[in-house]
């Protein structure tokens, strides 16, 4: 088990070893705290966009599913005729220069892997840039905009925002509820009584804390033909190679068994880069990725490797806060 993974495990199961780490930790939580009081004084330079900005993030380290999240978003303001666009800071992305829009022609490498998705399944506009509010300021010289959302960012605070809506694994919780390096909180759990919403990936129902949304497949998806397949294409029971470089792998092999198939798990970092020779597993059986992973496998990709489409589900309750939060912010784009 690499490093990280044992980190991981402390952080959600408990160890005594991680007391060590208190002196650390208290002063990680001295300097993201200290940067929020700046922050919420209005001191140094913040950046206010022109139009409203909503951030999708999370306060714990790893995977809760934010990217499909916010593919539900786009696409729900897309149906109410907003001009929305997205900024990331395009973690693994090597581009010439930034920042850099996002083609759906480019590669992972060049984008990053989440960008490109979310490019090429809404096609929305979408910028990089670790710097977030150079990020936006390049983005709304592109085109005119009704809304941006930012990919993550909770902790970009040169970037003022709308609203913050904060993603939780249901399953996972907030592990020991320690911040860095003692727990997997970015920032103290306080902080979620300041944030606009709360999200719970994985609950199947609303919470007096937060909202539910559960992450449902839809299809498979081959990789060298594009063809879409019904999950019906393999037989309960299948062996495959299930491939998963997320923040949560375990949750992606999970899914594949409550499809009644038998995954041989094959976890890899987030964001991790991938070669046909890493992919030649043994025995030969079908390979089934996440879309994340897959967008960067396509070009070397074998006839029976096949992504898992999923989307975003959130609770009736979520779509309706949504919804009177984009009236509120923007009167003369929605009526009632």
């Amino acid at each position: 088990m690499a490093m990280s993974d044992r980190l991981l495990a402390a952080w959600y199961e408990g160890h005594p070893a991680l007391t060590l780490l208190r002196p650390l930790e208290w002063l990680y939580r001295r300097v993201v705290m200290g940067k929020r009081e700046r922050f919420l004084a209005g001191e140094g330079e913040i950046y206010q966009p022109p139009v409203p900005l909503v951030v999708v993030g999370n306060i714990t380290v790893g995977g809760t599913g934010k990217t499909p999240l916010i593919l539900w978003m786009i696409q729900h303001c897309q149906r109410r005729g907003l001009r929305v666009g997205v900024v990331s800071r395009g973690y693994g992305a090597k581009p010439p220069h930034l920042p850099w829009r996002v083609e759906a022609g480019q590669g992972a490498d060049i984008a990053g892997d989440e960008p490109l998705l979310i490019v090429q399944r809404t096609g929305v506009p979408l910028m990089i840039d670790p710097d977030r509010s150079r990020a936006v300021r390049a983005l709304l010289e592109t085109q005119p905009l009704d809304l941006i959302l930012s990919d993550d960012g909770m902790q970009h605070y040169r970037l003022a925002r709308d609203l913050e809506l904060v993603l939780i694994d249901n399953a996972r919780g907030l592990g020991n509820r320690r911040c860095l390096p003692a727990g997997p909180l970015r920032e103290p759990v306080e902080r979620l009584q300041s944030v606009d919403a709360v999200l719970y990936n994985g609950a199947s129902a609303d919470r007096e804390d937060g909202f539910a949304f559960e992450l449902r497949p839809t299809a498979l998806v081959n990789l060298a033909s594009g063809e879409r397949r019904p999950l019906d294409h393999f037989p309960p029971g299948q062996a495959l190679h299930a491939v998963a470089g997320i923040g949560n792998p375990g949750r992606f092999f999970k899914t594949l068994e409550t499809l009644h198939w038998r995954p041989i798990p094959h976890g890899f970092a987030d964001h991790a880069q991938y070669s046909a020779q890493a992919l030649n597993f043994t025995p030969s059986l079908p390979v089934v990725m996440t879309e994340k992973d897959a967008v960067k496998c396509r070009a070397f990709a074998a006839p029976d490797w096949w992504y898992l489409a999923v989307d975003a589900a959130p609770s009736p309750a979520f779509a309706d806060w949504f919804d009177t939060q984009l009236m509120r912010l923007l009167p003369d784009r929605l009526l009632p």
